[in-house]
């Protein structure tokens, strides 16, 4: 019988591919890494069942099957094989035990909502070609919407949110809140960043601006932590209207946004405060071009392998993209808002901050 291998002709002289693209374009890996965090391998195994037969059984998986895949990763030290049909914790497997304080077990879990928006990036070269998103033609509709028709992937998502919003911890000290009196946080969920903000700076009020779903929840929250006298959540479009206040910040809400609609939402923020009033952009940027003759610090380049991940996660599920502090600048400027300070805060997002009329 001939395979489609057999029958694949030969070159003698042909070159072996490289090694080092070969392993970086492997598919099998990322997926094998997924099944073991999906069946929980790595929590079995640190709860004792080390054994093939009681792996297989506690895991519901197939015993042979499951010795393939443990196969394959302990070839690649994720896990270890240290007598036949035992299996131990790697440090790399160390990574995918539930409470590990990186929680990537979660996010590499096939069976929840990262599992469903990781199977957009089969479609990236349609993402690529179109320049749009492709949510909807994997799972028959956009991103938001396809989330919201279920509680659970809801819930799902919203344990990641709270893993995500440490890159902006610390915007309640590290940004001068003073002159402020009322900020609205939009699009802020369940407002665990106004509580933080709002607990450092007892002179201050708060409003949530976002969807029903995530206001009553922000009201519940908000209250629960004694903040019922000092803030509140409302119902409200952000390419709408919005309250009126001194500040509005946007975190993490932009990098979700084209261009067009981020401008949109950036003028709905200027139309709600004054004259010099604050609109304030929190998000992890892409670093900047390095003065010339400097290179790019190591930190620099780690940075942007995960935030260039990021972008494309941005454009297969939502459309939207990552941005530089030069890239929201310029499209702050459209929306009639001028830069007057940055910092970088230390949970590794950047909160930028701009005047409504006012010059540089």
């Amino acid at each position: 019988m001939t395979t489609a291998s057999d029958s694949a002709p030969v070159r003698p002289d042909a070159p072996e591919p490289s090694r080092g693209l070969t392993e970086i374009a492997d598919i099998v890996t990322p997926f094998a890494v997924r099944a073991a965090a999906t069946l929980r391998l790595a929590d079995h195994i640190a709860a004792g069942h080390t054994r093939l037969p009681d792996l297989a059984e506690v895991a519901g998986a197939d015993p042979q099957a499951l010795a393939r895949l443990l196969r394959f990763l302990t070839c690649r030290d994720i896990f270890a094989e240290p007598e036949p049909g035992t299996y131990a914790l790697t440090e790399l497997a160390g990574e995918l035990l539930s409470g590990h304080p990186a929680n990537l077990r979660q996010w590499l879990d096939a069976d929840e909502v990262a599992g469903r928006l990781d199977t957009t990036f089969p479609y990236l070269v349609d993402a690529v070609r179109s320049g749009t998103p492709v949510h909807e033609k994997v799972h028959g509709a956009p991103f938001w919407a396809d989330l919201g028709a279920s509680p659970a992937r809801t819930e799902s998502f919203d344990r990641l949110m709270a893993q995500v919003s440490q890159s902006t911890r610390g915007i309640g000290t590290v940004y001068d809140w003073a002159g402020v009196r009322h900020v609205v946080d939009v699009g802020g969920g369940t407002g665990a960043l106004l509580r933080e903000i709002l607990q450092a700076h007892p002179h201050l009020r708060g409003t949530v601006a976002d969807q029903a779903g995530s206001v009553a929840e922000a009201r519940r929250y908000l209250a629960a932590h004694g903040l019922g006298d000092r803030a509140d959540a409302a119902v409200h479009d952000m390419f709408d209207h919005l309250p009126a206040a001194d500040a509005c910040l946007l975190s993490r809400v932009l990098a979700d946004w084209d261009d067009e609609s981020a401008e949109r939402i950036l003028r709905t923020c200027a139309a709600a405060v004054p004259e010099g009033g604050r609109v304030l952009i929190a998000e992890r940027v892409l670093p900047g071009e390095p003065a010339p003759g400097t290179p790019d610090t190591a930190e620099d380049l780690a940075e942007t392998r995960r935030l260039t991940s990021h972008d494309l996660r941005m454009l297969v599920l939502l459309g939207g993209r990552k941005r530089s502090v030069a890239d929201y600048a310029r499209l702050a400027g459209r929306a009639g808002l001028t830069l007057h300070t940055s910092h970088r805060l230390p949970g590794g997002a950047t909160v930028m901050e701009f005047r409504s009329g006012s010059t540089p």
